[in-house]
């Protein structure tokens, strides 16, 4: 028997959410309209963490167990009031015009086209090309234990302190950590990517037996964590704030305090946990536009350390 439709009034807007009560989330039986009502309850999060910039959907069309469907362009027939923003790839002579949220019935909008994770650019429509938003993203190697992924946080932190930079964590709904770190939109995406790997650097000279920056996955001890740099070259995406992850448990990609790391578990993070825990404090990343840096330190670095521009080609469309 076909479900009902619900109709949800979100702003302005109508959404019609077909197949609202499709399982999703297996292990706690969540739904679509579980997934969808998730959303609206952290949506000035979710949007303040999309906004106007491109914006890849990861698509569950019949729930996190069965395919993934990783969707660049927005579709014939999408409502006339979806935003998009168009990119280019030049090696290939194509372009897409993806997602570009500016309210939270977009959002609304791709739940209902069955988007589970939202995998935003780090640049906006602005100037696709000059990225805001430098992404430190700790990420364990399969034998790395999350002590581990809090020590190195720490010790980012501590460079970051440094450098005079804020950073903005965030567990990934997966078993690392991310920081981002608003800057000044001057650099292209090999810029931002050199000045990461300097970091990145910095941060193995200081935990050396915890860090590895190898480029070669099967060159990495499996007990270190990398400090990933390239999720700053171009057309290179992770989940955002309050992105939620394509697994049973419906993990939350969900920013955090410094002074939480130790304590928080990323399993602690869930679309049943989290709405409560918003309605508390609020957009913990809600200050990250108020908070910009300047990449010509970390360039310095980077002209220190003789690191040099990529030279591999962005990724397809």
């Amino acid at each position: 028997m076909a479900q009902k439709a619900v109709e949800l009034e979100v702003g302005p807007h109508t959404v019609r959410i077909s197949n609202p009560d499709r399982v999703y989330f297996p292990a706690r039986g969540e739904t679509k309209l579980d997934l969808v009502n998730y959303y609206l309850s952290v949506g000035d999060g979710i949007v303040n963490a999309l906004r106007e910039r491109p914006c890849m959907l990861h698509r569950f069309p019949s729930g996190v167990a069965g395919e993934k469907v990783h969707q660049k362009r927005v579709p014939n027939g999408a409502p006339p009031w979806l935003e998009t923003v168009r990119v280019e790839f030049p090696r290939y002579k194509r372009h897409a015009d993806e997602l570009c949220v500016t309210e939270l019935a977009h959002v609304a909008w791709a739940v209902q086209m069955s988007t589970v994770e939202f995998h935003p650019w780090n640049s906006r429509r602005a100037d696709t090309e000059k990225p805001d938003e430098w992404r430190i993203d700790l990420d364990p190697m399969p034998d790395c234990g999350y002590d581990r992924v809090r020590r190195v946080a720490h010790v980012a932190h501590e460079i970051l302190d440094e450098l005079g930079a804020v950073g903005w964590p965030k567990t990934s709904g997966g078993r690392g950590l991310h920081v981002y770190v608003r800057i000044e939109p001057r650099w292209g995406f090999q810029d931002v990517r050199r000045a990461a790997l300097a970091f990145a650097h910095e941060v193995e000279r200081r935990a050396p037996d915890e860090v590895t920056t190898t480029w070669w996955r099967k060159d990495r001890d499996p007990r270190t964590l990398f400090v990933d740099y390239n999720q700053n070259a171009r057309d290179h995406t992770i989940a955002s704030a309050y992105s939620v992850r394509g697994n049973p448990e419906g993990t939350v990609s969900t920013p955090i305090r410094w002074d939480e790391i130790d304590d928080a578990e990323p399993g602690d993070f869930t679309i049943a946990t989290v709405p409560a825990r918003f309605a508390e404090l609020g957009d913990l990343h809600a200050g990250i536009d108020d908070a910009v840096f300047s990449l010509d330190p970390l360039l310095e670095w980077a002209d220190r350390d003789g690191v040099e521009k990529a030279v591999e080609e962005p990724p397809g469309d």
